[in-house]
């Protein structure tokens, strides 16, 4: 573990902390930490920054609600920057939105990355901002008994698949399961963060189980 007298604060005693989301691996905010600040983060096990244009400490969410605890801090090969892993509450932008960072200044067309937690964005906003033509306003507007028909009727494909040994088309017929599957979790408001949290406990059991198993 990296002792923190090792940390390289700036000429005004501060250092960036990059804030990140520990299921999603988003990027959430870049503020700024100074001794103090990180003393209570680690003592609390919340984030605390030291604020440039008011001068003064800042406990995320002691006004807002919008708490950030803290999973992990993380140092770079410098020592003058640092990554701070969390779990949020809410919201982590002053605007309401997720993360600070959300417009883009380029995005290439070829490289661009894909996620989860995009695509379950995609598919929520169809269920609130419908658009003709789309499949996923399509089932949403035809309610839960057409989307849980769906979801039945890839299971059953995955399966055929599966006894077939057709890896191809088996990958193809988990991929429709899963998106039908996130389409009935918007439906439900259920979100990724709730099903991670849930295999996570189930991990651990797991561990558990198998440790008993040993002895």
């Amino acid at each position: 573990m990296l002792d923190v007298k090792e940390l390289k604060f700036d000429e005004n005693g501060l250092i960036p902390a990059i804030v990140v989301d520990s299921v999603s691996k988003k990027v959430l905010t870049l503020a700024y930490m100074n001794a103090e600040s990180l003393k209570i983060t680690m003592e609390k096990g919340l984030t605390c920054f030291w604020s440039r244009s008011r001068k003064e400490l800042w406990l995320k969410g002691e006004t807002s609600g919008n708490y950030q605890h803290v999973v992990s801090i993380t140092a770079d090969c410098d020592r003058d920057a640092l990554v701070v892993s969390v779990k949020p509450e809410g919201p982590a932008c002053h605007l309401g939105t997720e993360s600070c960072f959300n417009d883009f200044v380029y995005l290439s067309d070829q490289l661009k990355d894909f996620s989860y937690e995009e695509l379950f964005s995609l598919i929520k906003g169809r269920k609130t901002d419908k658009k003709e033509g789309s499949y996923t306003t399509y089932l949403f507007e035809k309610g839960r008994d057409k989307i849980l028909k769906k979801v039945g009727e890839e299971s059953t494909e995955v399966i055929v698949a599966g006894k077939g040994d057709d890896h191809a088309e088996t990958v193809y017929e988990i991929a429709d399961l899963a998106y039908h599957v996130m389409v009935l979790m918007a439906d439900m408001d259920i979100t990724l963060e709730e099903i991670f949290n849930e295999l996570s406990s189930r991990h651990v059991i797991d561990k558990k189980i198998k440790q008993e198993k040993m002895t």
